[in-house]
């Protein structure tokens, strides 16, 4: 390769540019509540996932990840990404999973400044399936 084509390929190289997000006002807030962790996903409207977080990503482990703050954490997290970088100003939330974190995401999501427009619980019910498992006495 001479100096030419080294100095063509450099140039070529820097006149990539970023691609520039897409402005989506309005989405739908995922929260998987289990007993171990919480989710929380943000998808447009077609179900592309734009932006994700959870209790565990955002550094807690063991029984700290089960905890409504660290859920509302994550929540928190999630919700100020989506509304500065793609200018998100609503959401639908989708709530699942018996877990402690439900509430407090959903009340983190409304506090970063988006707009919950309704609120939905997809929690499977059994058609007596498995047995469940024993309540703890604490």
């Amino acid at each position: 390769m001479t100096a030419t084509q080294a100095a063509a390929a450099t140039t070529q190289a820097a006149k990539v540019r970023k691609k520039a997000k897409k402005q989506v006002s309005e989405g739908v807030a995922h929260i998987r509540a289990s007993f171990n962790n919480t989710i929380v996903t943000i998808t447009d409207a077609q179900g592309n996932t734009i932006s994700w977080s959870s209790a565990a990503s955002c550094g807690y482990r063991g029984s700290r990840k089960s905890t409504p703050y660290a859920a509302g954490e994550a929540a928190t997290k999630v919700a100020t990404d989506v509304v500065e970088n793609y200018g998100m100003k609503a959401v639908h939330v989708c709530v699942k999973g018996p877990g402690p974190g439900r509430e407090s995401a959903i009340r983190s999501l409304h506090a970063a400044g988006l707009k919950i427009l309704s609120i939905t619980d997809n929690t499977g019910i059994p058609f007596n399936g498995c047995r469940p498992s024993k309540r703890r006495r604490v």
